[in-house]
């Protein structure tokens, strides 16, 4: 009795302990909490912006029927027919050389055997594996496994299988879902139907299936959250971010960064309630979200290249912002080993890009074109949205298999007319449209050479014409 009676005093000690934090709970944050709540959910947005920016193209691309973005179901390849045009509105900066094929993976109940073809040696392809954080965690194709034909295994966090016969290489994802993303060059609009052929060839099926094996019962069935861009930068955003952490498994190198999360309720797999939020904790937390996009606009505006923005988890060394930027600039950018980018911030003077009113040149000097292996390709945008722009000739970019029908000049180089209208008819040939507004535009290197990897190659300058 006596043993009861004093564990019920300790039970009234800590509950009216208690009272003095429930009570401030109702009240305005103290100073260092407020700013310790703002400082964790500016990390918070950093970290989940590339994982709720992948689950717009998930959703659109493979859940919502009805969006005219809409691909495929999960574990099936949507082989795209074209390249992109300015009607491809879901991925930010799509290029306009290889027409995709796209798969969103769904590895929950059994990997998935990824077949390719053998492939003509002169023809550049790529499978790029992309998970849930938008890491580039495996690549297939020309520059990564060769041209030959094979099959891959590409399996979810939790697969404890060996490697069957048969299978070239076992590809493991950190998350549960995948996405890959086919690209198979296009040497010029004649040269369509083999790649359509090539397309055709790309094979996808179940291990079960491949083994010869009943298949496994099939995962539980999802309630999708629809995507609205307006949750995703408020705080619906948080909510998002703790449905698909469910489908991220903590691994060691984030354990850290998601005890801190924790702390403002990002939790996987649960409903952040923001109707039980204060008003002043949903200001706190809107100043951290406020905060997080601005540190992330800052450092976008001022980055040149894609060089430290896109890879594995190993080679980014968890720089979530440097993630972050990477998708706010382009998502689904390459490895650099797999493809470079640059991009011009100003022209040569140092002002900012505007079509309404200016014309530009570009011009490579004799033996200074961009050294690759495969091909390179510069890439006209809308400045404002980074999507491809209507213009009366339809023409996205110029690229290196454009170089017979382009006009070299007498000393060996070659320039590039950038203007909203078209140049003397002599130079159309090299003419890129622009917008009537602000540009942007990306340099592509496909497979680069070291010359671009070590620095060594110097990116030229933008010139307005004055």
């Amino acid at each position: 009795m006596k043993q009861l009676i004093s564990n019920l005093a300790l039970l009234v000690v800590c509950l009216v302990l208690a009272l003095p934090s429930l009570a401030a709970a109702e009240k305005d944050l103290p100073d260092i909490i407020e700013a310790e709540a703002i400082a964790i959910a500016k990390e918070a947005f950093i970290y989940g912006y590339p994982i709720v920016e992948n689950y717009k193209t998930m959703y659109q691309y493979a859940v919502d029927k009805d969006n005219p973005n809409y691909k495929a179901p999960f574990n099936h390849i949507y082989n795209m027919a074209g390249v992109a045009t300015p009607k491809d509105t879901t991925i930010v900066t799509p290029n306009s050389d290889t027409p995709y094929s796209l798969l969103w993976a769904d590895l929950r109940a059994e990997p998935l055997v990824l077949g390719v073809p053998e492939i003509e040696k002169n023809r550049y392809y790529a499978l790029q594996f992309v998970d849930l954080y938008t890491y580039n965690f495996a690549y297939v194709g020309t520059a990564a496994t060769g041209n030959g034909e094979g099959r891959f295994l590409l399996t979810g966090p939790n697969w404890k299988g060996e490697k069957p016969e048969g299978i070239k290489e076992v590809i493991r994802s950190d998350t549960d879902f995948a996405f890959v993303i086919y690209r198979t060059q296009l040497f010029d609009p004649a040269d369509i139907e083999n790649v359509k052929k090539i397309q055709s060839e790309y094979t996808l099926e179940p291990l079960s299936k491949f083994l010869g094996e009943e298949p496994p019962l099939a995962p539980a069935r999802l309630d999708f959250p629809p995507y609205s861009p307006e949750e995703a930068e408020s705080l619906g955003f948080f909510n998002y971010l703790n449905f698909l952490l469910q489908f991220c498994p903590t691994v060691p190198e984030d354990k850290e960064a998601r005890a801190k999360l924790a702390r403002i309720g990002i939790v996987p797999g649960e409903r952040f309630n923001t109707e039980n939020l204060s008003p002043d904790m949903k200001k706190v937390l809107e100043a951290g979200i406020a905060e997080g996009m601005k540190a992330i606009d800052e450092k976008a505006a001022s980055e040149k290249s894609s060089a430290n923005l896109f890879g594995t988890r190993e080679f980014t060394k968890n720089n979530y912002l440097n993630r972050a930027v990477g998708a706010k600039l382009g998502i689904y950018g390459n490895s650099k080993e797999e493809a470079f980018y640059f991009t011009w911030p100003n022209d040569s003077k140092g002002n900012p890009f505007n079509g309404a009113d200016n014309r530009y040149t570009l011009t490579f000097e004799k033996g200074e074109l961009p050294p690759v292996h495969a091909f390179w390709s510069v890439t006209m945008y809308n400045g404002k949205t980074q999507l491809l722009i209507e213009n009366p000739i339809d023409r996205y970019l110029i690229n290196s298999p454009m170089l017979p029908d382009l006009k070299i000049n007498d000393d060996g180089s070659l320039t590039i007319y950038i203007q909203k209208d078209s140049p003397e008819k002599d130079k159309e040939s090299n003419w890129l449209p622009a917008p009537d507004g602000p540009i942007y535009m990306v340099l592509r290197c496909y497979w680069p050479e070291e010359a671009i990897l070590d620095g060594e190659w110097k990116l030229p300058p933008v010139v307005r014409v004055e």
